[in-house]
């Protein structure tokens, strides 16, 4: 059976940060201890797997070579018998290995460079409405596939790679600096083991072509800005045989007319007359699933804030829905007419008389002004 993504089994992104890791993992221990959970099996199983993904992912070398090879890069079983059968993960090493204790592969037949290939990240721009029910979308983005007509070889049909007669196939080459003898990496096949004396003329030796290729990508409901889609395999092909990289595709929303999205709470301006903030009454007001009413009570402040429950988007990893936040704006007639203007003189006029009781924040920002003035 397939191992688990380490990442996907302690539920943090490929690029957090050790304690991002360390909190995690402490999260799932505790949840599935055995000793809180004596009569479930599956509880130890998943505690198991958040241990095995802790002690790769906290420490730095073998994080890096799980990034790098998956897996095979952390399985001390990957490595046996490579020497002989000339494969495997240790080659993948042979360069660290050989820089650092000056030593090699003995044999000939060139070597077995197995990588995996790098993770790529696309910027998908969504609504907001997309985000909140959930959609699925086309993307188009550029790949690197194996030319068809040199299978991937690199070389001409016909002909096939030789082996580098500056190293003899063994990938690295041995300098002697006075009393040390170094090993480094062979200029000629760059490690490879192999060179090509007649290049493919589609790839140009290169052994992959620059392609287009369309992919489907479910958008989940409630997914929010900055939250990332992981396509498995779909980023850069591996090289000699490796495995894939990822595809990370990256949530951006677009700016919505109306609302403004807060988590999982929406937030919204809605302009109401003068009349209705003095007098109350009811107005309409948009959501995501259609117009809805709302009671304007008698002497609302501009500012004010409604909230309408279970009017918001419910995340992906939220239990229920969130709000709707209706901000009331109190908005100032503009072209009066000249009857307009004469009621309004009117009822300031009527105001003034006992502007106290009608307007007490005015009244009571006025007698702060006095008494920051002395």
């Amino acid at each position: 059976m397939a191992k688990k993504d380490f990442y996907e089994v302690l539920g943090v992104n490929r690029d957090a940060s050790d304690d991002e890791i360390k909190k995690a993992y402490r999260k799932l221990a505790m949840k599935h201890h055995p000793d809180r959970n004596p009569d479930n099996p599956k509880s130890e199983e998943q505690f198991k797997e958040a241990k095995e993904a802790y002690e790769i992912l906290s420490d730095a070398p073998k994080r890096a070579a799980y990034d790098q090879y998956g897996h095979a890069g952390v399985d001390p079983q990957a490595g046996m018998g490579a020497g002989a059968a000339g494969g495997g993960f240790a080659d993948a090493f042979g360069d660290i290995f050989g820089d650092i204790f000056g030593g090699g592969r003995g044999g000939s037949g060139g070597r077995s460079n197995v990588y995996r290939g790098a993770d790529l990240r696309y910027n998908l721009e969504i609504s907001l409405e997309d985000a909140a029910r959930g959609s699925e979308t086309r993307i188009r983005i550029p790949t690197m596939e194996e030319c068809e007509i040199c299978s991937g070889s690199g070389a001409k049909p016909g002909t096939e790679p030789k082996s580098c007669p500056t190293c003899g196939g063994h990938g690295q080459v041995r300098m002697q600096q006075g009393f040390f003898s170094l090993q480094q990496t062979c200029p000629k096949c760059h490690g490879t083991g192999r060179f090509i004396p007649t290049p493919c003329t589609t790839c140009h030796g290169a052994g992959r072509i620059k392609q287009q290729k369309t992919l489907s990508v479910k958008i989940p409901a409630g997914i929010d800005e900055g939250d990332r889609i992981r396509l498995s395999g779909e980023g850069e092909p591996g090289v000699n045989g490796g495995p894939s990289g990822d595809l990370y595709v990256q949530i951006h929303l677009k700016e919505h007319a109306v609302f403004q999205r807060d988590h999982d709470d929406l937030h919204c301006e809605m302009p109401i007359g003068f009349a209705i903030a003095a007098l109350g009454g009811e107005i309409e007001i948009p959501t995501l699933d259609g117009m809805a009413r709302l009671k304007i009570p008698a002497e609302t402040q501009s500012g004010k804030v409604f909230r309408l429950r279970g009017k918001g988007i419910k995340g992906i990893r939220s239990v229920g829905r969130g709000d709707l936040m209706c901000h009331v704006v109190v908005e100032t007639p503009v072209n009066l007419t000249e009857r307009q203007r004469e009621l309004l003189k009117e009822f300031e006029e009527i105001n003034l008389k006992d502007a106290g009781h009608h307007n007490p924040r005015a009244k009571g920002w006025m007698d702060k002004v006095k008494e920051f003035f002395g």
